[in-house]
Formats: C-alpha cells, structure tokens, sequence
C-alpha cells in the first residue's frame, strides 16, 4: 500500500517534467500511475472483499520515539473507495489529454496538483490512524484550493480557491480536536482501537460532534453546500473527479467508516438524516433553476451527498450495502456527466442550455452515454443507480415499519423517507432538464455555427463509466457478496440485505415509481410554464458567508486601527498589561512558593544588587542619552559582577564582554542623534507608564523565584558535571554544554547571527550607499608605517588625533588578538570558548577603530565581514558533518589524546573545531558592526559635512573626502 502512494508521488513529482517534454500528451503516461494501482487493487478482492474478507495492514516506524507511525489498512470499504479514486482518476488524466489546449502555461501545475491529489485521496481511504488521515486529509484540501484556483487570473477562480480553502480547513480543524479526543478515550489513534470505544458519554459525544463538522463541511452539506457549486469554476477535469468521485467523498467515506460503532451516539442519526435530506432537497431545488448545465450538475452533486450521508449514515445493515452501492453509483454517472459537460463546452463553446439546441444528430454516441449516465442517476432500471436507490428506499422502509434497530419512531423515519422520495423526485426532474438542455432541440434556437467534432479519445472516458454503470447493474447479487466485508459490521436487520433488479413488487418499487413519475410531470410542467425557481424563502448560506467575511475584514480594520497606531510605548504597554493581568494574577493568587526565599548568600551580593538597582533607576532619570548609556552598562557590569559572586566565572566573562561591547555599539548610534532626550512633563501618561514597568519589574521578579521554588523534579542540569566529563572531555560545563550537549541549539545560533549581520549591515549600506573594505584617496604605505603609530593614522585630522591611545593601541592590539585565540583553546577546561573568545577579537578590532577611524579598521582586518562570517559557519558546518565519514552521528565529539616532545600531553577535544567557527562567526558578527555603525555613519557623516574640522585627510593639513568626524 505504501507503494502505491509512492508511485503517485513520484508521477507527481515528475509530471512537470514531462508536461514541458509531452506537453498535454504527458497525461496518459500520468495516468498509468493510478491505473497500475487500479489493477492491483483488482488482485486483493478476493482478500478484502466477500464474506470472508481479511484486513489487510501495513505499519512503519514515522517518530518512533512518540510512538507515531505510519498506518496503512485496507478493509472492503476503503478497498471499494480506492478503486474509485485511482480508477476514475486514471480515467480523467486521459480526459485532460483532449480537454487542455496545446501549450497551457500552466498545464504543469495542473498535472502535479492533480496526480498529488489523488495520492493523497487515496492515502485517506487507506490511513488506519486519524491522525494520518487527517494529514491526507488537510493535503486535499490544499491540493483542491489550487486545482480549483488554476487560472488565478479570473476573480472566479480566486475567489472560489480561497472560499472551498476556508470551509473545509475550518471544518477539518474541529474534525481534528475530535480526533484527538477519540483517541485519548481509546488510548490509541488508530482506527480499530477508537471504534472499540463504547458509544456513550458526553465526551464522546462532543467528540463525535466535531468529527461531523468535518465531515459535513467536506462533503458539502448544509450549511456548508456554498463552497461546491463556487468551485466549478475550475477546469471540469476537476470537477469530474475532486466534486464527483474523490474530495467530496471524504466526508461521506469517514460517516461510513465510524457508522458501524457510533451510529448509537445521541445525535448521529437526528444531525446526519437531518442535514442529509435538508441538502437534498435544497440543491435539488436549486439545481432546477440553473441554466449553466455544469452549475446544474454541481447543485445534483449536492444533493446527492445529502442523500449518500442520510443513507451511511442511518447504522443499519441494508443502509450499509445500499449506501456503499449509491457511493459507487454516484461516482460513476457525476464522473460521467461532468466529462460530458466539458467535452459540449469544447465543442459548442458554451455551457448554457438556452443557447444548447441540435447537439443530438452531430453527437449521437455522446448522448447515448449521456442518457445511460443520467438514467442511473435518476433512478432508472436496470442502471445500477436504480439497483442502489431501491435499496434505499427498502433499508428506511424497515425503519418506518419498525426500527429496524435504530430507535427511530414510525413518524420520524415516515417524514425522512418522504423527504427521500422529494429529493429522488427533482433529482428525476433536474437529470431531464440536464439531457434536455444539453440535447434536446428548442425552437427558435439554432445548432451553435461553429460545432466542433468530438474526436474518440475525448468521449471514450464517459463511454466506460456509462457503460459500467449499465453492467453493474445486472450484478446485484455478486456486488451484495463483495461487499459484505462492509455491511456484515452493523447487526442483521429485519431481513436479508441485497442488490437486485428486482425484489418483486415491494413498497420500495413503488416509491421509485412515484419519484421517477413525479419528476418527470416535474419537469414536464416546468418546460411549459417556463418557471425557474429562485427559492427567495430559503436563507442564503451564500450571502451568510460573504456577510460573516465582510464583518471579519471589517473587525480587523477596526482593530488594527487602534492598535497598529506606530506607538512602541504603546505596543510594549499593551504586552506588558496582558502579561500583568493574566500570568501575574496567577502569581499573586498561587503564593506558596514563597516559603524559604533566600535573598543573598553574602554582603558582597546585596550591595551589588542595590547598586545595579540605582543604575537602573538612575538610566529612566537621565535626560543625558549617553548617561543614560552609561548607566545602562553599571547593571551590566553589576549583572556580571553577581555571576562572579554565584561562582559562574565562564557567564562573568561573557557577560562583561557582551556589555562592553553593546556599550560600544550604543556609543557609535549615539553620535548621530542628539544629545538629550526631550524634556516632558510627569503627565498621568507618564505615571501610567511608570506604574506599569514597575509593575512588570516586580512580576520579573517574582516568576524568577516562582520558577525556582514550584519545581517537583531534579533539573536537567544536575547530570551536567558528570557529563562535561564523560561526555564531552572538558571541565568547562558551560562550554562544553554549548559545543558538545546542546550543540544543535549553537548551531541555530550560529545561523541567526549570520543572518542578524546580514540585515544590520544590508540596512545600514542601503542607507550610506558603502559597503566592504573602505580605502582612502591615497593608499598607504605597504610595507611600514614610516614611524606613524597606526597605518591608517594619518587620514585623521590633527584636531582628531591621540599619541597616547595610538601609542597604546599599537601596543595592546596584538596581545588582545593573541588572547582572543587562547580563550578559545583553553574554553574546554576553563574560562572562555569560541563565543567570548570572538567578542575579545571583536573588542581589538573596536579599539584599532577607535584611535584610527575606519580605514585603520580596514587596515586591521583588510577582509570582506561575510567571507569571515560564512568562513566560520561553514567550519562548523564541517565539524559537525565530520564524525559521520567515521561512523558517528552529527555533532558527535571524539577526545585524543596525544604526548608531543618538548610539549607534554595534549588533551584534543574535536569540538575544538566547532569552537572556531563560533568564533569566525562572532568575530565577522563583529566587524560587520563595526564597519556599518562605525564606519559606515562616519562616511555618510562625512558626505553630508565634508568641510567641518577633523574630518579625514590625505597628509597632515588637507582634508580628505570620504572620511569620519
């Protein structure tokens, strides 16, 4: 089984390859995808069908590690749906061949979409897990928005696309949540252990409800039937197989696969037999007044999967095998019309019966399969439509006459079977108004002037399902012992359930008789009145729809509009009440974890606390911004300093480097804005504010200490020393957390860094128009300095110049680079790594920027900041690929050991290498920084104010173009 929906992946997968090659011609090599599984389908009756009939199942391991898994079973119904949608498919791909135009631009989507469909309907049919069905059966949903979508140029299309998408995905999302109720009352989510549920209770009832809605709005019922007729706009392809004999009978196949257990639910018969003859009779109404003959099949279609989910779903024996001959039926003769309706349109050029007149001397074959077609769908004999019917009519008559199990009372199964026999009625009368719009001649209406003829292979796809649907039903016996497998599920009823031509003369004969004379003084009276029923009585569930859309559309302007105002103090205020009124109400209400809270473990730790709280509160004071800077980076340093205190040396390290840094960095924006921040008032805004970051500092405050004291379990982190060891080869239970334990997540960090450089940098160039190394007017000298401090020192003015911060630049510069180097080998064991070693190589590149400007930056790191950055993610890369050529897993570290003369024992951990693409990572993070906040705002500075004193010169007096203030 697994096979077959391979095979439809992989003709999906190649359909587009070959419709660029074949063009439409690519469509019957598609089409022996679902043709060879039609066949082998063919050779497994005599294993799941019959009385006898097995299941057949096939499991593979998907996530084993939560138990999910592929599930595949094939059972007489599924076996009997999955014909359907490979051999119908297989029937309409050939079909596509004639109906498409030669070179159709967007023919390859077409042919992948349509062949994924069907994969995927008949993963559905097969799934024996909800969860996976429900995969296949959101996949449909997709593939349908955009089959149905495929000329997205017509409004039509568009509009239809999206309305089918939004139905049935909201249908399928409480089909979901009752799914996954089932299967926590089971125990399981495969099929089988769901229906040994007992039918009872209202948490399977719910359950049961919401599985409904699914279903319900797939198949098209009312209040859901809107969507189907909207999307016969797409290609009538389409229609013949996703709205005839594949997508819509999703829902009608999920009724009949829960039927045999939870038939017994309170609401299952009352909510499916009302909606199933309430959908009848309104798209058969609504079928009558339609003049396109594909709309009029579209509304049919409707009102036969009201019909179909009346019958799976009454729960008795004779509704089983009746239902099950009706599916097939069904799918047989809608298939069948659909095609008809699009190879007239090909022919005639239009679809409206008023303009339709003498098609039937130019297309005599056609429209004998025409009417072979729709006499099975009107209840004809001996078509096995009729066969089907019959038996309905005979399952509800054993309801009216007893029960026939179901609890149903004669008044209420009398008023369904009389809503059944309506609804067969304006079936008969819109299948006559169908052959007759299609065919008949009309006075005063001429023969279209431009007929084309139907070539063979066009029509040769309705001639096989007419013609099935004809041979069929002389089968009533064997098609009643085929599918017993199904129907021998529900418990016998009060007589022997079969399919024949004739049962004698029976209650249900006559109700046939009645519904097909019925329908055709129907429409006999409709032609001569010439009347078209516009049912105004009837709630429109269409202008509901656009009523409910345009109210959303509307909300959301509304919102948006006073939310979305560009005020971040309002954005933040908004997230920071919701945070105070939900999880903090729940803290201030829930206090038990405030029982032995220790403050501070030493002085040393409280007077660092209170003075990282007055730098705090001192940053909101400030008028000055670069105070307020200033103060910002006293809580960093304070933060650091209580790392230290708590014995944390490795975090201390960092977190003083990231502040120095980030102080840096908001020392470079500063420059370019003003001074002081504006002087407002302590207005009740203000105050507002002030009381809310109050508020959320002190909420802060207490979820940190609620997280800490409300723990039941040991933390993850207690088997970490153990591991840095064992595991890692490093005493460093930072580092080697970061390189060998939790590797994966450094590596998503990694790839986060390059892109956060990539978007600074990308943004700051598209500013200032400069990007990559900077060189000045006159190069500098390439060999030495001549007696100059720094290389680039001379391209400052004198005004800008300091000998001492040269001098000590010059200096230092190499032993921070030099130390930069060894944090990262001496990380494993110690305090350091790739992380806080790139930082310190970033902060000597600040330090040459700072006393030099930026082309002594470019002096000190003559190299693109993304090769660096790219460099260091594809060192990492590599070592983390690396243990896989030896046999290892991903991220996999390796310890050796070596004893070199003249050094000693060397200890190599192989995650020494991930370590230094971390650190060419962050020291490219830090030169891209560098040369878009730094160097970057000078030049743009420069250009707007070339002539202010201390700009950039080419010698000691003239000023020179391009530099920095």
């Amino acid at each position: 089984m697994l096979l077959a929906l391979l095979i439809h992946l992989v003709a999906a997968a190649a359909a587009p390859a070959l419709v660029s090659r074949l063009d439409r011609y690519a469509f019957p090599v598609l089409a022996l995808a679902p043709a060879s599984v039609f066949v082998w389908l063919l050779t497994l009756g005599g294993e799941v069908a019959g009385p006898d009939a097995a299941v057949r199942t096939e499991t593979y391991e998907w996530v084993p590690t939560i138990g999910l898994e592929v599930g595949l079973r094939l059972d007489t119904l599924s076996w009997t749906l999955a014909l359907l949608v490979t051999g119908i498919g297989a029937l309409v791909l050939l079909y596509c061949t004639w109906y498409f135009r030669a070179y159709d631009p967007a023919l390859w989507r077409f042919s992948g979409a349509f062949v994924a469909f069907a994969g995927s309907m008949l993963g559905l049919v097969l799934a024996s897990d909800v969860l996976l069905l429900y995969v296949f059966w959101e996949l449909t949903t997709v593939f349908s928005y955009i089959l149905i979508g495929h000329n997205p140029e017509r409004i039509a299309n568009r509009r239809a696309a999206m309305t089918a998408l939004l139905v049935t995905t909201f249908g399928g999302l409480a089909m979901l949540v009752g799914f996954i109720m089932l299967g926590e009352s089971a125990g399981s989510y495969q099929i089988d252990a769901i229906m040994g549920l007992a039918p009872s209770g209202a948490a399977t009832t719910a359950a049961i409800a919401l599985v409904l809605v699914g279903a319900v709005s797939k198949s098209a019922l009312v209040p859901f039937h809107f969507w189907l007729p909207g999307a016969m706009a797409a290609p009538t392809p389409v229609s013949a197989y996703l709205h005839a004999a594949a997508m819509v009978k999703a829902g009608v196949f999920l009724v009949a696969v829960m039927a045999p257990t939870f038939a017994e639910v309170s609401l299952w018969r009352p909510a499916l037999l009302t909606l199933g003859v309430v959908t009848m009779i309104v798209g058969g109404v609504r079928a009558l007044g339609q003049h396109d003959v594909k709309l009029l099949l579209a509304y049919g279609t409707v009102s036969q999967l009201g019909f179909l989910t009346a019958v799976v779903g009454l729960g008795t024996r004779a509704a089983a095998l009746a239902g099950l001959a009706m599916v097939v039926a069904h799918a047989l003769f809608k298939a069948a019309l659909f095609m008809v309706v699009g190879i007239v349109d090909h022919s005639a050029h239009t679809r409206d019966l008023r303009k339709l007149s003498q098609l039937r001397p130019a297309m005599p074959w056609l429209f004998g399969f025409t009417v072979l077609a729709a006499a099975s769908m009107a209840g004809i004999p001996p078509m096995l439509g009729f066969v089907a019917k019959e038996s309905v009519y005979g399952a509800f008559v054993d309801v009216v006459a007893d029960g026939d199990g179901t609890g149903i009372g004669p008044v209420a199964g009398s008023l369904v079977l009389a809503g059944l026999v309506v609804g067969s009625l304006l079936t008969m009368a819109y299948t006559l108004r169908f052959v007759w719009g299609v065919f008949g001649d009309k006075p005063g209406v001429e023969r279209p002037a431009d007929l084309v003829a139907v070539p063979v292979g066009f029509a040769a796809p309705t001639a096989v399902l007419a013609t099935v649907s004809l041979v069929l039903g002389f089968f009533g016996s064997a098609l009643t012992d085929l599918w017993a497998g199904y129907d021998h599920l529900f418990p016998p009823g009060v007589h022997h359930a079969e399919l024949a031509l004739w049962h004698g003369l029976s209650p249900a004969l006559g109700l046939s008789a009645i519904a097909v004379l019925g329908g055709v003084a129907l429409f006999v009276w409709q032609r001569r009145a010439q009347y078209v029923p516009t049912a105004p009585w009837m709630p429109s569930a269409e202008r509901s729809y656009e009523a409910v859309m345009r109210g959303t559309d509307r909300l959301a302007v509304e919102v948006t509009g006073r939310t979305q105002r560009g005020s971040l103090p309002f954005y933040l205020g908004s997230i920071l009440v919701v945070v105070l009124l939900v999880p903090g109400t729940a803290l201030v209400l829930n206090r038990t974890w405030t029982d032995d809270v220790v403050w501070f473990d030493s002085a040393a730790q409280a007077v660092v606390a209170v003075l990282m709280a007055t730098a705090a509160v001192l940053t909101v004071r400030s008028r000055r911004r670069l105070k307020a800077v200033l103060l910002a980076g006293v809580s960093g340093y304070c933060t650091a300093m209580l790392f230290l205190l708590h014995g944390a040396p490795d975090l201390a390290l960092t977190q003083v480097l990231v502040e120095t840094v980030t102080l840096v960095i908001f020392v470079l924006v500063l420059r370019r804005m003003v001074p002081y921040f504006s002087d407002r008032p302590l207005t009740r805004a203000r105050w507002l504010r002030v009381g809310i970051g109050a508020a959320s500092g002190i909420f802060a405050s207490g979820i940190a200490l609620a997280a800490a004291g409300v723990r039941i379990g040991d933390p993850v982190s207690v088997e970490f020393p153990e591991s840095a060891v064992e595991y890692g080869g490093g005493h460093n239970i930072v580092n080697v957390t970061l390189v060998d334990i939790r590797a994966w997540d450094t590596m998503g960090e990694l790839s986060v860094l390059v892109v956060a450089a990539t978007g600074v940098a990308s943004l700051i160039f598209l500013i200032t128009g400069r990007g990559g190394v900077q060189s000045p007017a006159n190069p500098l000298p390439s060999h030495q300095d001549t007696g100059r401090w720094l290389r680039a020192g001379r391209t400052l003015s004198a005004e800008r110049r300091s000998i001492v911060f040269e001098i000590v630049t010059r200096l230092v510069f190499h032993t921070i680079i030099l130390f930069s180097v060894w944090l990262v080998f001496a990380g494993h064991n110690g305090p350091g790594g790739g992380f806080a070693g790139g930082l310190m190589a970033g902060l000597a590149l600040m330090v040459r920027y700072l006393a030099g400007g930026r082309y002594e930056l470019d002096e000190a790191a003559p190299v693109d900041a993304g090769r660096v950055l790219g460099l260091g993610l594809a060192v990492a890369t590599s070592a983390a690929l690396a243990p896989l050529a030896f046999g290892g897993q991903v991220l996999q570290s390796a310890t050796i050991d070596l004893h070199l003369w003249a050094i000693g024992d060397i200890h190599l951990v192989t995650s020494l290498f991930f370590d230094i693409g971390v650190y060419l990572v962050v020291f490219g993070l830090m030169l891209d920084v560098l040369r878009s906040l730094g160097g970057g705002i000078d030049a743009d500075a420069e250009d707007e104010m070339p002539d202010l004193p201390g700009s950039y010169t080419d010698d000691e007096s003239t000023p020179m173009t391009g530099g920095a203030r």
